[in-house]
């Protein structure tokens, strides 16, 4: 059994359910209304005891960066220890989203995933860090990076951006979100 096992499922301080299903854990993010967009995320995040590395900072003031707006976000977040003897890579995360009709995020999930969850939430889920499995854009290398969570025990919550090359391979405490749907009118 793993560290956190026992304490699933649970509610968040924000008030969010969260739930464990074997290969993946879900929960639904509340309402979204505002579409903040990704510039304005830096001071919001700032505020909340999280800290923002070089590149994730330059993909939330890119143009690709898209918003979320006016819908609340059923999410399914596959668990890393799942995908055994190193299928880890970026295609057999996306094939498994497949099989189970999830698609891909918003960049700005894991803003709102660390807007919500604590970093103590996050270790409950038995995780690391999450990774927003959204379509990918350039950072400052032109090199396309997904934007993550990244939790460093006793440090604090990160907004993080690894490199989404198809060959590399993660960590099994990572996991990878995905939405299961939407609700809501997204403007």
């Amino acid at each position: 059994m793993y560290k956190y096992r026992d304490l699933m499922p649970f509610t968040t301080k924000s008030g969010i359910a969260v739930s464990d299903h074997m290969n993946h854990i879900r929960f639904t993010l509340p309402l979204l209304a505002d579409g903040r967009a990704g510039k304005d995320w830096i001071p919001r995040l700032k505020g909340r005891d999280v800290s923002i590395d070089d590149e994730a900072k330059y993909m939330l003031r890119s143009p690709n960066f898209k918003p979320t707006k006016g819908v609340s976000i059923d999410v399914a977040i596959l668990k890393g220890r799942y995908l055994v003897d190193n299928n880890q890579i970026i295609k057999n995360v996306h094939a498994e989203a497949k099989k189970c009709k999830w698609s891909k995020p918003n960049a700005d999930l894991v803003c709102l995933i660390l807007e919500n969850f604590t970093e103590e939430e996050i270790e409950v889920m038995d995780l690391r860090d999450i990774v927003a499995m959204h379509e990918p854009f350039n950072d400052s290398d032109d090199d396309p990076p997904l934007l993550s969570t990244f939790v460093f025990y006793r440090d604090g919550r990160w907004l993080h951006a690894y490199r989404s090359r198809p060959h590399i391979g993660w960590h099994f405490e990572r996991g990878f979100a995905f939405v299961v749907s939407q609700s809501g009118s997204q403007s």
